[in-house]
């Protein structure tokens, strides 16, 4: 039964990174802003990001080259203009973010950054050692702050097109449903690929809430998608033990000087290889018969992260990878003087919804930003970049839609 009805200039449906950063821009734009979550605002992929936000800030970095490093690992498949556009906003991004709250780790003056697979500069800039979390701290406490209303433990189950704007039916947590009345809608459900997972029987990175049930709507709807079938996958996914199952260990490990090997020791791949040459490296020595078997029989390869202390010193690990290092010691295992077992794990969706330079996609008044787009990494994604297309492509979804929707 549809009880009350709302009205608002932006209805943000989704609270992630995009969401929320989308949510804050409409405000800030003057719009008024609701924004519906399926469960607690910023419980999302974003807050289980590890690695870090990449960004040519680097003095000796350049957009251009982070142009060119994010083009060619999506196989040149990218949309250039919106991959131009999501790079060129890096560093604006990362001041953005700095002003809402975020504490990016510094040497000296400058935040620190790192080089992480598919780049030629070190360009990730990291928030301790769990940046996704660090952001949806900061932008939660600014979407509170914006005056926007929160619509916890709601979500989408209709949306039907008016002049000059959307009807959504959305329900609450205890059944019942309501309608929001919206001159724009911007879409910043993720991919949702921990139900396609389930679907297909594989484990997921994602957040419970990832369904693909929002992507699913708009495409009914006759929203124009791209490269839906185009799924990545963390190449370093734990296989043992069985209670860190779906998680991966973040690229920085790589990046610290963790190494990959086969069952003889030998190492098999460039860990510093964007993300599909390295997964799909493992998913090949394990199917030629040269993988290492767990205690189950699950099999995968060793990643030996004893080289990161043994390279930068040690302490390192226990200091720099503190949330990786305690999540394998409550296993029982310790990673400074153990190898770990990994096998690539879904993680992400590369296309989604087609959007222009605005976020609109293909229907009036409609919008998206974060995983549920497609076009802006193309068919493989750098790590790092996905943090940046949430705050990047959110503004300017939340910026855009709430022109148009006071227009």
């Amino acid at each position: 039964m549809t009880a009350d009805t709302s009205r608002c200039d932006v209805l943000v449906v989704g609270s992630g990174g995009a969401g929320m950063s989308a949510a804050i821009t409409a405000r800030e734009a003057g719009a008024s802003v609701i924004v519906i979550t399926k469960s607690a605002l910023g419980a999302s992929n974003t807050g289980r990001a590890q690695g870090g936000i990449q960004a040519a800030v680097g003095p000796d970095d350049t957009t251009e080259d982070h142009f060119e490093d994010t083009f060619a690992a999506g196989h040149d498949d990218a949309n250039p203009a919106l991959a131009r556009a999501l790079v060129e906003g890096g560093p604006a991004a990362i001041a953005w973010l700095e002003r809402v709250g975020v504490g990016f780790t510094r040497e000296g003056d400058r935040p620190r950054v790192i080089r992480c697979g598919g780049a030629r500069r070190p360009r990730l800039l990291q928030a301790g050692e769990r940046t996704g979390a660090e952001m949806v701290q900061a932008l939660r406490r600014a979407v509170r702050e914006s005056g926007a209303g929160v619509r916890e433990s709601t979500s989408l189950v209709g949306l039907q097109p008016i002049d000059a704007g959307w009807i959504a039916t959305v329900e609450h947590r205890d059944g019942t449903r309501s309608e929001i009345t919206a001159g724009a809608v911007v879409l910043a459900a993720g991919g949702g690929l921990a139900g396609e997972a389930a679907r297909i029987g594989e484990s997921s990175t994602n957040h419970p809430d990832a369904t693909p049930e929002v992507l699913e709507m708009a495409l009914a709807l006759g929203a124009e998608g791209r490269d839906l079938d185009s799924w990545q996958r963390h190449p370093t996914g734990a296989v043992w033990p069985p209670g860190l199952g779906g998680y991966a260990l973040p690229e920085t490990t790589r990046s610290y000087g963790a190494t990959l090997h086969d069952a003889a020791g030998q190492r098999f791949v460039d860990e510093l290889a964007p993300r599909d040459v390295v997964a799909d490296a493992i998913i090949e020595i394990v199917a030629a018969g040269r993988g290492a078997a767990a205690p189950d029989g699950s099999m995968g390869a060793w990643l030996d992260t004893t080289a990161i202390d043994r390279l930068q010193g040690p302490g390192f690990t226990a200091e720099r990878l503190a949330y990786v290092h305690n999540r394998y010691l409550k296993q029982g295992v310790d990673i400074t003087t153990e190898r770990v077992l990994v096998y690539p794990v879904l993680h992400y969706r590369n296309g989604g919804l087609v959007i222009d330079g605005h976020g609109r996609t293909t229907l009036d008044r409609l919008y998206a930003a974060g995983e549920i787009t497609g076009g802006i990494h193309g068919t493989n994604r750098l790590m790092g970049n996905s943090l940046l297309d949430t705050v990047v492509f959110g503004r300017i979804a939340g910026a855009a839609a709430a022109r148009e929707a006071m227009a």
